[in-house]
Protein backbone atom coordinates (compact mmCIF):
# COMPACT_ATOMS: atom_id res chain seq x y z
CA UNK A 1 0.00 0.00 0.00
CA UNK A 2 2.80 2.34 0.82
CA UNK A 3 4.83 1.39 -2.14
CA UNK A 4 4.27 4.30 -4.32
CA UNK A 5 5.30 7.23 -1.48
CA UNK A 6 8.44 4.83 -1.34
CA UNK A 7 9.21 4.48 -4.55
CA UNK A 8 8.67 8.66 -4.95
CA UNK A 9 11.09 8.99 -2.12
CA UNK A 10 13.95 7.23 -3.21
CA UNK A 11 13.71 9.05 -7.04
CA UNK A 12 13.32 12.07 -4.88
CA UNK A 13 17.03 11.15 -2.69
CA UNK A 14 18.15 9.80 -6.03
CA UNK A 15 17.81 13.98 -7.50
CA UNK A 16 18.55 15.11 -4.50
CA UNK A 17 22.07 13.42 -4.06
CA UNK A 18 22.85 14.08 -7.86
CA UNK A 19 22.44 18.00 -7.13
CA UNK A 20 24.92 18.18 -4.05
CA UNK A 21 26.75 15.84 -5.76
CA UNK A 22 26.98 18.28 -8.78
CA UNK A 23 27.67 21.33 -5.96
CA UNK A 24 30.60 19.54 -4.56
CA UNK A 25 32.52 19.47 -7.94
CA UNK A 26 32.15 22.71 -8.60
CA UNK A 27 35.61 23.78 -7.48
CA UNK A 28 34.78 27.51 -7.98
CA UNK A 29 33.29 29.17 -5.00
CA UNK A 30 30.12 31.71 -6.08
CA UNK A 31 31.20 34.95 -5.39
CA UNK A 32 28.98 37.65 -3.74
CA UNK A 33 28.76 40.74 -5.35
CA UNK A 34 27.09 44.15 -3.82
CA UNK A 35 25.82 45.07 -7.58
CA UNK A 36 23.76 43.21 -9.69
CA UNK A 37 25.65 40.32 -11.71
CA UNK A 38 24.73 40.11 -14.94
CA UNK A 39 27.47 37.39 -16.31
CA UNK A 40 26.38 36.39 -19.42
CA UNK A 41 24.78 39.34 -20.89
CA UNK A 42 24.51 39.98 -24.71
CA UNK A 43 25.26 43.64 -24.81
CA UNK A 44 27.99 45.18 -23.83
CA UNK A 45 30.18 43.92 -26.17
CA UNK A 46 32.19 46.78 -27.86
CA UNK A 47 33.22 50.29 -28.59
CA UNK A 48 35.37 52.25 -30.75
CA UNK A 49 35.86 55.93 -29.39
CA UNK A 50 38.63 58.08 -28.89
CA UNK A 51 40.55 58.63 -25.72
CA UNK A 52 41.21 61.95 -24.23
CA UNK A 53 44.73 61.77 -25.59
CA UNK A 54 43.41 61.40 -28.94
CA UNK A 55 44.27 57.94 -29.43
CA UNK A 56 41.32 55.43 -31.02
CA UNK A 57 40.19 53.04 -28.10
CA UNK A 58 38.31 49.46 -27.93
CA UNK A 59 37.70 47.56 -25.15
CA UNK A 60 40.04 45.07 -26.36
CA UNK A 61 42.89 47.63 -25.47
CA UNK A 62 42.20 47.27 -21.86
CA UNK A 63 42.05 43.18 -21.52
CA UNK A 64 44.08 41.70 -18.39
CA UNK A 65 42.54 44.80 -16.57
CA UNK A 66 38.94 45.08 -14.87
CA UNK A 67 36.78 47.55 -16.06
CA UNK A 68 34.72 50.07 -14.82
CA UNK A 69 33.04 52.32 -17.54
CA UNK A 70 30.92 55.14 -16.24
CA UNK A 71 28.60 57.30 -18.54
CA UNK A 72 28.05 60.94 -18.07
CA UNK A 73 29.39 64.02 -18.47
CA UNK A 74 31.54 67.34 -17.71
CA UNK A 75 28.90 70.00 -17.34
CA UNK A 76 26.76 67.37 -15.26
CA UNK A 77 26.29 69.48 -11.35
CA UNK A 78 26.52 66.47 -9.21
CA UNK A 79 26.24 62.63 -9.84
CA UNK A 80 28.90 62.64 -12.46
CA UNK A 81 31.08 64.44 -10.08
CA UNK A 82 30.30 62.37 -6.94
CA UNK A 83 30.37 59.26 -8.86
CA UNK A 84 34.08 60.04 -10.16
CA UNK A 85 34.53 61.28 -6.92
CA UNK A 86 33.49 57.51 -5.51
CA UNK A 87 36.16 55.94 -8.15
CA UNK A 88 38.99 57.84 -6.89
CA UNK A 89 38.43 56.80 -3.11
CA UNK A 90 37.99 52.86 -4.72
CA UNK A 91 41.09 53.42 -6.51
CA UNK A 92 42.59 54.23 -2.78
CA UNK A 93 41.13 51.83 -0.91
CA UNK A 94 42.61 49.18 -3.65
CA UNK A 95 46.11 49.87 -3.08
CA UNK A 96 48.74 48.64 -5.11
CA UNK A 97 45.45 46.58 -7.12
CA UNK A 98 44.84 49.34 -8.15
CA UNK A 99 46.68 49.80 -11.61
CA UNK A 100 45.03 46.46 -12.39
CA UNK A 101 41.52 48.10 -12.89
CA UNK A 102 40.48 50.69 -15.39
CA UNK A 103 38.12 53.25 -15.12
CA UNK A 104 36.99 54.84 -17.85
CA UNK A 105 34.65 57.99 -18.30
CA UNK A 106 32.52 57.97 -21.52
CA UNK A 107 30.76 61.65 -22.53
CA UNK A 108 27.03 61.29 -23.40
CA UNK A 109 27.89 64.89 -24.68
CA UNK A 110 30.24 65.29 -27.47
CA UNK A 111 29.29 68.37 -28.22
CA UNK A 112 31.03 70.19 -25.41
CA UNK A 113 32.82 67.99 -24.01
CA UNK A 114 35.81 68.02 -26.76
CA UNK A 115 39.37 66.38 -26.49
CA UNK A 116 40.47 69.14 -24.37
CA UNK A 117 37.76 69.27 -21.75
CA UNK A 118 38.05 65.21 -21.19
CA UNK A 119 41.49 65.63 -20.45
CA UNK A 120 41.27 68.06 -17.56
CA UNK A 121 38.31 66.99 -16.08
CA UNK A 122 38.62 63.06 -16.08
CA UNK A 123 42.49 62.99 -15.04
CA UNK A 124 42.04 65.56 -12.25
CA UNK A 125 40.23 62.70 -10.16
CA UNK A 126 43.14 59.83 -10.97
CA UNK A 127 45.78 60.39 -13.31
CA UNK A 128 45.14 56.79 -14.49
CA UNK A 129 41.41 57.40 -15.39
CA UNK A 130 40.17 57.68 -19.16
CA UNK A 131 38.19 59.64 -20.48
CA UNK A 132 36.50 58.60 -24.13
CA UNK A 133 34.32 59.93 -26.57
CA UNK A 134 32.94 59.93 -30.17
CA UNK A 135 30.88 62.34 -32.38
CA UNK A 136 27.17 62.32 -32.34
CA UNK A 137 26.80 59.10 -34.37
CA UNK A 138 29.37 57.04 -32.29
CA UNK A 139 28.14 58.24 -29.32
CA UNK A 140 24.19 57.13 -30.00
CA UNK A 141 25.77 54.09 -31.14
CA UNK A 142 27.61 53.23 -27.91
CA UNK A 143 25.07 54.24 -25.91
CA UNK A 144 22.64 51.86 -27.35
CA UNK A 145 24.66 48.82 -27.42
CA UNK A 146 25.22 49.58 -23.66
CA UNK A 147 21.66 50.46 -22.99
CA UNK A 148 22.12 53.76 -21.63
CA UNK A 149 19.46 56.34 -21.63
CA UNK A 150 20.53 59.83 -22.49
CA UNK A 151 18.53 62.73 -23.27
CA UNK A 152 19.05 66.64 -23.74
CA UNK A 153 17.05 69.08 -21.65
CA UNK A 154 17.05 72.44 -22.82
CA UNK A 155 18.20 75.42 -20.54
CA UNK A 156 18.21 78.90 -20.64
CA UNK A 157 20.30 79.51 -23.77
CA UNK A 158 21.25 76.72 -26.63
CA UNK A 159 24.31 76.24 -24.85
CA UNK A 160 23.13 75.88 -21.51
CA UNK A 161 21.56 72.89 -21.48
CA UNK A 162 21.30 69.33 -19.26
CA UNK A 163 21.15 65.98 -19.82
CA UNK A 164 19.69 62.85 -18.46
CA UNK A 165 21.26 60.11 -18.16
CA UNK A 166 21.77 56.54 -16.71
CA UNK A 167 23.27 57.02 -12.93
CA UNK A 168 24.93 53.29 -13.19
CA UNK A 169 28.23 52.07 -13.84
CA UNK A 170 29.22 48.34 -16.08
CA UNK A 171 32.36 46.25 -14.30
CA UNK A 172 34.24 44.28 -17.17
CA UNK A 173 36.41 40.89 -15.60
CA UNK A 174 39.80 40.98 -17.00
CA UNK A 175 38.07 38.78 -20.39
CA UNK A 176 36.50 41.69 -21.15
CA UNK A 177 33.31 40.51 -20.62
CA UNK A 178 30.54 42.19 -18.62
CA UNK A 179 29.82 41.17 -15.22
CA UNK A 180 28.25 43.70 -13.39
CA UNK A 181 25.59 46.81 -12.58
CA UNK A 182 26.58 48.83 -9.87
CA UNK A 183 24.39 51.15 -9.19
CA UNK A 184 24.11 55.17 -8.46
CA UNK A 185 25.25 55.59 -4.46
CA UNK A 186 27.07 52.64 -4.26
CA UNK A 187 30.12 52.95 -1.71
CA UNK A 188 33.55 52.91 -2.28
CA UNK A 189 33.81 50.31 -0.05
CA UNK A 190 31.24 48.36 -1.84
CA UNK A 191 33.02 48.88 -5.24
CA UNK A 192 36.20 47.88 -4.11
CA UNK A 193 35.09 44.71 -2.29
CA UNK A 194 33.34 43.81 -6.32
CA UNK A 195 36.14 44.65 -8.13
CA UNK A 196 38.40 42.84 -5.98
CA UNK A 197 36.10 39.73 -6.81
CA UNK A 198 36.97 40.49 -10.11
CA UNK A 199 40.60 40.75 -10.24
Amino acid sequence: MFYPVFKFGRQFLLILTLCLLASCGDSQPSKSFVGTDITGADFSKSLALTDHTGTPRTLDDYKGKVIVMFFGFTHCPDVCPTTMLDLKNTMKLLGDKADEVQVLFVTVDPERDTQEVLARFVPSFDSRFIGLRGDAEQTAETVKNFKIYYAKVPGKSENDYSIDHSAGMYAFDKKGKVRLYLGYGQKPEDIASDVQNLL
